[in-house]
Protein backbone atom coordinates (compact mmCIF):
# COMPACT_ATOMS: atom_id res chain seq x y z
CA UNK A 1 0.00 0.00 0.00
CA UNK A 2 1.46 3.60 -0.70
CA UNK A 3 2.31 5.69 2.14
CA UNK A 4 -0.33 8.39 2.29
CA UNK A 5 1.38 11.85 1.88
CA UNK A 6 -0.06 14.65 4.47
CA UNK A 7 0.16 18.49 3.43
CA UNK A 8 2.80 18.98 6.13
CA UNK A 9 4.91 16.05 4.78
CA UNK A 10 4.99 17.73 1.16
CA UNK A 11 5.47 21.56 2.66
CA UNK A 12 8.74 20.41 4.80
CA UNK A 13 10.24 18.30 1.38
CA UNK A 14 9.35 21.32 -0.08
CA UNK A 15 11.46 23.90 2.11
CA UNK A 16 14.06 21.34 2.40
CA UNK A 17 14.43 21.09 -1.43
CA UNK A 18 14.25 24.91 -1.66
CA UNK A 19 17.59 25.01 0.57
CA UNK A 20 19.31 23.19 -1.87
CA UNK A 21 17.76 24.88 -4.91
CA UNK A 22 20.50 26.72 -6.83
CA UNK A 23 21.08 29.33 -9.05
CA UNK A 24 21.92 26.79 -11.87
CA UNK A 25 18.68 24.54 -11.02
CA UNK A 26 16.57 27.26 -12.73
CA UNK A 27 18.13 26.84 -16.03
CA UNK A 28 16.97 23.04 -15.26
CA UNK A 29 13.57 24.11 -14.94
CA UNK A 30 13.61 26.34 -18.19
CA UNK A 31 15.04 23.68 -20.00
CA UNK A 32 12.40 21.01 -18.78
CA UNK A 33 9.80 23.46 -19.24
CA UNK A 34 8.01 20.95 -22.05
CA UNK A 35 8.77 17.74 -20.25
CA UNK A 36 7.33 19.16 -16.81
CA UNK A 37 4.45 20.41 -18.35
CA UNK A 38 3.39 17.05 -20.12
CA UNK A 39 3.29 15.49 -16.52
CA UNK A 40 0.95 18.02 -15.66
CA UNK A 41 -1.21 18.26 -18.48
CA UNK A 42 -1.94 14.24 -18.34
CA UNK A 43 -4.78 12.95 -16.07
CA UNK A 44 -4.44 12.39 -12.92
CA UNK A 45 -3.97 14.85 -9.36
CA UNK A 46 -1.36 17.07 -11.30
CA UNK A 47 -3.76 17.77 -14.09
CA UNK A 48 -6.01 20.76 -12.00
CA UNK A 49 -2.87 22.45 -11.39
CA UNK A 50 -1.85 23.15 -15.35
CA UNK A 51 -2.67 26.94 -15.36
CA UNK A 52 -0.82 27.50 -11.86
CA UNK A 53 2.65 25.32 -13.27
CA UNK A 54 2.51 27.51 -16.30
CA UNK A 55 2.53 30.71 -14.62
CA UNK A 56 5.65 29.31 -12.10
CA UNK A 57 7.42 28.10 -14.88
CA UNK A 58 7.41 31.74 -17.06
CA UNK A 59 8.39 32.79 -13.41
CA UNK A 60 11.24 30.75 -13.67
CA UNK A 61 12.02 31.65 -16.55
CA UNK A 62 11.60 35.02 -16.50
CA UNK A 63 13.84 35.37 -13.17
CA UNK A 64 16.51 33.39 -15.25
CA UNK A 65 16.42 35.64 -18.41
CA UNK A 66 16.84 38.48 -15.72
CA UNK A 67 13.58 39.82 -17.05
CA UNK A 68 11.96 39.57 -13.73
CA UNK A 69 13.69 40.01 -10.47
CA UNK A 70 11.04 41.94 -7.86
CA UNK A 71 10.74 38.47 -6.29
CA UNK A 72 12.50 37.32 -3.22
CA UNK A 73 15.25 34.31 -3.62
CA UNK A 74 12.98 31.65 -1.36
CA UNK A 75 10.04 32.19 -3.39
CA UNK A 76 11.90 31.34 -7.15
CA UNK A 77 13.66 28.56 -4.60
CA UNK A 78 10.12 27.39 -3.49
CA UNK A 79 8.95 27.51 -7.09
CA UNK A 80 11.70 25.28 -8.80
CA UNK A 81 12.09 23.17 -6.28
CA UNK A 82 8.27 22.31 -6.49
CA UNK A 83 8.95 21.99 -10.53
CA UNK A 84 12.10 19.91 -10.24
CA UNK A 85 9.98 17.79 -7.59
CA UNK A 86 7.80 16.75 -10.17
CA UNK A 87 10.50 15.24 -12.17
CA UNK A 88 11.84 13.34 -9.75
CA UNK A 89 10.43 9.75 -10.35
CA UNK A 90 11.27 8.25 -7.10
CA UNK A 91 9.93 10.93 -4.38
CA UNK A 92 7.74 10.30 -1.30
CA UNK A 93 5.28 8.26 -3.66
CA UNK A 94 6.86 6.97 -6.50
CA UNK A 95 5.63 8.11 -9.75
CA UNK A 96 5.16 4.72 -11.43
CA UNK A 97 2.55 3.45 -8.66
CA UNK A 98 -0.18 3.45 -10.44
CA UNK A 99 -3.09 6.62 -9.81
CA UNK A 100 -1.51 7.62 -6.80
CA UNK A 101 1.89 7.90 -7.83
CA UNK A 102 1.48 12.03 -9.16
CA UNK A 103 -0.16 12.56 -5.50
CA UNK A 104 2.61 13.64 -3.30
CA UNK A 105 3.41 15.75 -6.50
CA UNK A 106 0.34 17.62 -6.15
CA UNK A 107 0.75 17.88 -3.03
CA UNK A 108 4.12 19.65 -2.80
CA UNK A 109 2.74 21.96 -5.76
CA UNK A 110 -0.07 22.76 -3.84
CA UNK A 111 2.11 23.49 -0.75
CA UNK A 112 4.17 25.95 -3.07
CA UNK A 113 1.70 27.56 -4.16
CA UNK A 114 0.08 28.50 -0.86
CA UNK A 115 3.45 29.45 0.26
CA UNK A 116 4.25 31.69 -3.17
CA UNK A 117 0.50 32.75 -3.56
CA UNK A 118 1.36 36.42 -2.92
CA UNK A 119 4.67 36.62 -5.43
CA UNK A 120 2.71 34.41 -7.95
CA UNK A 121 -0.21 36.86 -7.61
CA UNK A 122 2.44 39.98 -8.13
CA UNK A 123 4.31 38.54 -11.21
CA UNK A 124 0.93 38.06 -12.77
CA UNK A 125 -0.08 41.35 -12.63
CA UNK A 126 3.52 42.25 -13.92
CA UNK A 127 2.89 40.29 -17.09
CA UNK A 128 -0.64 41.34 -17.78
CA UNK A 129 0.77 45.11 -17.50
CA UNK A 130 3.85 44.05 -19.62
CA UNK A 131 1.78 42.88 -22.25
CA UNK A 132 -0.49 46.07 -22.47
CA UNK A 133 1.29 48.82 -24.01
CA UNK A 134 2.01 52.61 -23.28
CA UNK A 135 -1.39 53.61 -25.42
CA UNK A 136 -3.13 50.49 -23.49
CA UNK A 137 -3.15 48.31 -26.15
CA UNK A 138 -2.65 45.02 -25.98
CA UNK A 139 0.55 44.23 -27.86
Amino acid sequence: MARRVTGRAAAERLRADAERVRPEDLGTVVHRADEIRGKVAGRGPLGRFIKDVRLMLALVRDYWRGDYRQVPWWAIAAVAAALLYILNPVDLIPDFIPVVGHIDDATVVAACLLLVEQQLAEYEAWREAAAVGDDGAEQ
